[in-house]
């Protein structure tokens, strides 16, 4: 199943001339907040298949979706999170449901580092901020106590990320890093091209086909428009 898009993909990347890759590079390092390793942790994180995940792919006796099936058996080919993503054609939040569910069910070793489930769980909606920033060790329990109680008593409609920036416990960076990479996790993307439907470009041609009719529409409308009016000025003529 593994398809190594990634690989090719940043091997091509590597065969540019240097002006490019700097270009490329200024333009990444602009949009990409460089202290922020949140979303490259758990991207670059290679799951591993259990005794249990392996008879699982083997034999399919649960029978799952083939969408657990085909992580289970990237996994099993030494792939990471981003290329079980690419290669599955589904989005890093939808990877995150299922790794987990993979975890719970005993077909993936624990990781050795917690915060890769306290992302996973984040991003596949298990957790909320207030629940992943404690987990992961950025506020107290205590301090999501008083973020709450704040949001209930108060009436603005204000979203309960700003109200534990209001009270000083995270930074305005912090809460903005947190949402986008939430945001950014519900997009699909697919790196191969040759994998894109050619609707597209069908629809295109077919509008093209559309508009040249439109087109000879126009013209013939026009040259009755003409002929019609010298019909009118000939009658007008006549009856004068």
């Amino acid at each position: 199943m593994k398809r190594n898009f990634l690989t090719q993909f940043l091997n091509k990347i590597s065969g540019f001339p240097s002006w490019i890759k700097e270009i490329i590079y200024i333009k990444l390092s602009e949009e990409v907040d460089k202290d922020n390793k949140l979303a490259y942790t758990f991207a670059t994180y290679k799951p591993v298949l259990t005794y249990k995940g392996r008879c699982e792919l083997d034999f399919k006796k649960s029978g799952f979706d083939t969408n657990i099936y085909n992580i289970l058996e990237a996994s099993d080919n030494d792939c990471s999170i981003s290329e079980i993503t690419l290669n599955t054609y589904l989005s890093m939040e939808e990877i995150a449901r299922y790794f987990l569910f993979c975890v719970d069910e005993g077909y993936f070793e624990l990781p050795d580092n917690s915060q890769i489930l306290n992302i996973a769980g984040f991003l596949a909606g298990k957790y909320r901020t207030g629940e992943y920033l404690v987990k992961d060790g950025l506020i107290s329990e205590n301090e999501l106590d008083t973020a709450v109680k704040n949001q209930e008593n108060n009436k603005e409609n204000k979203k309960f990320g700003q109200y534990l920036v209001d009270l000083g416990l995270i930074s305005q960076k912090q809460i903005d890093t947190l949402m986008f990479i939430k945001e950014e996790a519900k997009k699909r993307f697919i790196l191969d091209h040759n994998e894109v439907p050619k609707i597209n470009q069908e629809y295109s041609k077919e509008i093209d086909s559309y508009k040249k009719q439109i087109e000879e529409l126009t013209k013939e409308n026009k040259i009755l428009k003409t002929r019609l009016e010298q019909l009118l000025a000939m009658v007008k003529k006549n009856d004068e």
